[in-house]
């Protein structure tokens, strides 16, 4: 009695940490996005991370925009990217299912600049 116990409790702990892997850690996508960077900042209370947030023009005829928020892990490129604002970028990112606190405040994680023009 107590080993089927103990393997049901094995089966429920291993199949939630499957959840939160495929949840938290697994990769769901990623692409290119370009546009005109407006800004990146370093924002959180306990967590300090890197944030920032592209205009994606949808037709240079109007003036309709749309942009795409996002978050940097990597310092480094947070740092380039704070000298590129106001300047056409396009970034690499990868898409989570859900944000981390300490990854970023978006599911989008840019990880490299492709071009700056």
């Amino acid at each position: 009695m107590k080993k089927i116990i103990f393997l049901v409790i094995l089966v429920l702990v291993l199949v939630g940490l499957g959840i939160f892997f495929f949840q938290y850690y697994w990769v769901f996508g990623e692409g290119v996005k370009g546009g005109a960077l407006i800004d990146v900042k370093q924002k959180g209370y306990i967590f300090k991370t890197y944030e920032g947030e592209l205009n994606l023009e949808v037709m240079k005829m109007t003036a309709q925009d749309k942009t795409w928020e996002f978050s940097v892990t990597d310092p480094r490129i947070a740092d380039s990217l704070m000298k590129c604002t106001n300047r056409e970028v396009s970034l690499h990112y990868q898409e989570y299912k859900n944000p981390l606190m300490w990854r970023g405040m978006q599911k989008y994680i840019v990880d490299s600049i492709i071009s700056v023009r």
